[in-house]
């Protein structure tokens, strides 16, 4: 069964093998622009994604606005809005109740994201491209599909003893031990959804 352990010595290890791969390593090519594929209601903002409100029949408040790395913007007259783990709806319905406080009566918002931030994960070791690989803003992939955007396995890949190495909001680093061989079927498809920043490594087999 894959197993979780938080340390620093394991971490600082793979990471060290992360950096000599990425000396080496070929990158697969990444977006520099990550376009929107279209309005999602559903996707949560993020820091670094650029936004267009637009407040119906009231054009001097229409404003492209950057997420700010803790998860701000700032909208004309109300100020700063957090807009850390809310959706694009929410936003939308928290800057209407917003501008309701006594600037506007019945305020319609449209909230479109017009570039996202660029998510990325490191695949090391024993994969047939090994690198840095970019994360489709409206895509959630497991482990086995950032594995499959780097090349896939090497012919000496060990499958059964992957390590994955994530940073916690606390800053603490999560290392997993996976058997991707548990991860082809069933919900087991859906374990280990990649994170932006995760680290990957592929260890070879000893023969």
């Amino acid at each position: 069964m894959p197993t979780l352990r938080l340390s620093s010595g394991p971490a600082a290890l793979l990471l060290a093998l992360a950096a000599a791969w990425l000396t080496s390593a070929v990158s697969l090519p990444a977006a520099t622009d990550a376009k929107p594929s279209g309005k999602l209601p559903s996707y949560k903002l993020r820091p670094m994604d650029l936004v267009k409100i637009q407040v119906f029949q009231e054009p001097d408040l229409d404003r492209e606005l950057r997420v700010s790395q803790d998860n701000t913007i700032v909208a004309p007259l109300i100020g700063a809005v957090d807009v850390k783990n809310r959706t694009v709806r929410d936003v939308e319905l928290f800057i209407a109740k917003l501008y309701t406080q006594g600037y506007l009566v019945n305020p319609q918002i449209n909230l479109t994201v017009m570039e996202y931030a660029q998510r990325t994960v490191n695949v090391f070791g024993a994969v047939n491209t090994p690198g840095s690989i970019t994360i489709p803003p409206e895509k959630v992939i497991n482990l086995l599909d950032a594995v499959a955007r780097a090349g896939g396995f090497s012919r000496l890949a060990n499958r059964t003893n992957v390590s994955l190495t994530r940073t916690l909001p606390n800053g603490q680093q999560a290392n997993y031990t996976v058997n991707t061989d548990q991860l082809v079927t069933g919900d087991a498809k859906n374990r280990y959804q990649i994170q932006d920043g995760d680290v990957i490594f592929v260890p070879e087999r000893v023969f």
